[in-house]
């Protein structure tokens, strides 16, 4: 049976040890295996205990590593179990690390996906459908998601996607109220909210704008619909064009006809 002739700390992290069997390294350990396990000069050990010894060091060093990961910030469990599978860690030692980490309260889903949906609703603007996307890509099981998430009441998201349509209002003068419409639903549900808040949010749509800033919107559109239109075709084939495009973003016929006529004058 092998024995164990030499112990010796490594120099570059001194809570490790190199253990040595009849005179030769056989592997290392961290300092709270060695003593877990009484490791000294002339104990014998067989094949059996090493694999014992080498499992429970694994779990040690991926405890250690575990604790590095998560002084950055909050993990949940299947962060840190891809970060130790990505440093080759066994599935066994990585649920085993896990157990330890819970049980010591490092690691708690239910703690993590709190904190996860208060960052989100206070630093961005996503809507419920992505944050919860969110907390699926993290591993959070579907029962504390539903749990946590419907205790934001419907109003909130309302109120928030109701500040995201008076962004879109203020960003777009040159788009009309349809057009607004449209930019706004398709901001909201790439953001992830749901196609009831959407509804809810839209019916809301107001844009106020005086004469003048209606007069820049139609012209705007109406100059983009002349540089489609205008080498392709041109008397009343163009001006049907024309009134039809301007027509579908929501433009009274009498902006459209004064927008056709400010272009005549500019030709």
């Amino acid at each position: 049976m092998p024995v164990i002739t030499k112990i010796t700390k490594q120099k570059r992290n001194e809570e490790r040890y190199n253990i040595f069997l009849d005179g030769k390294y056989a592997f290392s350990v961290d300092e709270a295996v060695l003593v877990q396990y009484q490791l000294q000069k002339n104990k014998e050990i067989d094949d059996f205990d090493i694999g014992e010894i080498e499992y429970e060091d694994q779990i040690r060093k991926g405890f250690n590593k575990a604790l590095v990961y998560l002084s950055y910030r909050m993990r949940s469990e299947k962060e840190i179990a891809d970060y130790l599978l990505e440093h080759e860690m066994g599935e066994a030692a990585i649920e085993e690390t896990l157990h330890k980490l819970r049980h010591y309260g490092y690691v708690n889903d239910e703690e993590f996906a709190k904190a996860f949906i208060n960052t989100k609703v206070n630093t961005t603007d996503k809507g419920p459908l992505q944050i919860k996307t969110g907390l699926k890509e993290k591993g959070i099981s579907n029962e504390i998601i539903e749990a946590l998430m419907s205790e934001r009441l419907a109003e909130e998201w309302k109120e928030r996607a109701a500040a995201i349509m008076d962004k879109v209002i203020k960003k777009n003068p040159k788009l009309s109220p349809l057009q607004i419409k449209k930019k706004t639903q398709d901001t909201l549900a790439r953001k992830g909210y749901s196609g009831q808040t959407v509804s809810a949010v839209l019916a809301d749509l107001s844009v106020e704008r005086d004469e003048d800033e209606q007069k820049t919107a139609v012209l705007a559109q109406a100059k983009k619909a002349h540089n489609k239109y205008a080498r392709k075709f041109e008397g009343f084939e163009y001006e049907q064009r024309m009134k039809q495009a301007l027509y579908r973003k929501g433009f009274t016929m009498d902006e459209i006809e004064w927008a056709i006529e400010e272009l005549r004058e500019e030709d």
